[in-house]
């Protein structure tokens, strides 16, 4: 697979798809994706199916036609799912990759088993935007198209600190800068810019943090009452995993919140001598080397003693 638009001929309909709890990355991805498809290929039936993405990314073109239901039973020629290691990830939209004629995969997770018909599969790559930049022609990436892939850069590189970030990396946002896109609000309006209560719980989750491992561990939760007392979603809770990473002398950060199901879903980060993915994997999870995740039974304490005991390990 060299380009994305080899995998659209004899199409007449599309099927997009990402993970559960779209981030910035499988926001930016699948809108780029998608409005690259409306925009040259009109005769293409394109659907896009996401949960509900937080709403620092709507300003992004056609985020409002995204499908955040799965109610339609249609059969699709082309399911091209993004940023997503297995096909349990795709939450209901699952049901459009398992029905579709032909499927694509695009993604950076070291995790990913390639799965799909079709996969384009770079672990070193910061993101999947990259990826997507790297199929499409770069004559028609419009400056829309260029947000949405700036967006998802972006947010899993944070703002271009961390260290899947490469001269590749850095290229194809210079790239994407020329083609006349608001860089600077976009960084400041959907990765710095906090509500009130956003930075409320992270300096409740500060306070409840301890160290472990002699201070080469960090780790606090956040629980579905601390939640419901800022105001807060999940998805409010993104960035307290990255500020707890940046400790001093820390090299692998965990975070915690609880589920609906009193289950815990599990962030990780590290900095130099941890595989977290190869951690997440063991507890059926999976992402990248620096940061990766995975859904846990047990109470805070047993979860954290669990995760640091196999980061000891590797220590």
């Amino acid at each position: 697979m060299e380009n994305l638009a080899s995998q659209l001929e004899q199409v007449k309909t599309v099927a997009i798809a990402g993970h559960v709890r779209p981030d910035g990355d499988c926001a930016g991805s699948c809108l780029a994706t998608y409005n690259y498809i409306k925009t040259w290929y009109p005769d293409i039936q394109v659907d896009l199916y996401l949960e509900p993405i937080p709403n620092i990314f709507k300003f992004l073109k056609n985020a409002e036609q995204i499908h955040n239901s799965c109610e339609s039973d249609q059969k699709y020629d082309l399911c091209i799912v993004q940023d997503c290691g297995d096909a349990g990830r795709l939450g209901n939209a699952v049901k459009y990759f398992e029905t579709a004629k032909k499927t694509v995969c695009i993604d950076h997770h070291v995790s990913n088993d390639s799965f799909a018909d079709e996969n384009y599969i770079f672990p070193e790559a910061s993101s999947t935007s990259e990826l997507i930049f790297e199929l499409l022609e770069e004559e028609r990436i419009t400056r829309e198209i260029a947000e949405c892939i700036y967006v998802g850069m972006v947010h899993d590189t944070g703002v271009f600190q961390y260290s899947c970030t490469s001269a590749k990396t850095m290229n194809i946002a210079g790239k994407l800068m020329e083609k006349g896109i608001n860089f600077t609000k976009i960084v400041d309006d959907t990765f710095y810019t906090k509500t009130f209560e956003q930075n409320k719980i992270l300096g409740q989750a500060l306070l409840n943090s301890e160290l472990y491992l002699e201070g080469a561990c960090i780790a606090t939760a956040v629980s579905k009452a601390e939640m419901e007392q800022y105001h807060v979603l999940p998805k409010h809770l993104d960035g307290i995993v990255s500020q707890l990473r940046v400790t001093k002398d820390v090299e692998a950060a965990i975070f915690l919140y609880e589920n609906e199901d009193g289950t815990w879903k599990v962030s990780m980060r590290s900095n130099e001598k941890v595989d977290v993915a190869a951690i997440a994997v063991k507890h059926q999870g999976g992402g990248h080397v620096r940061a990766a995740g995975a859904t846990m039974a047990g109470t805070p304490e047993e979860i954290i003693r669990v995760l640091c005991k196999e980061i000891k390990e590797q220590l």
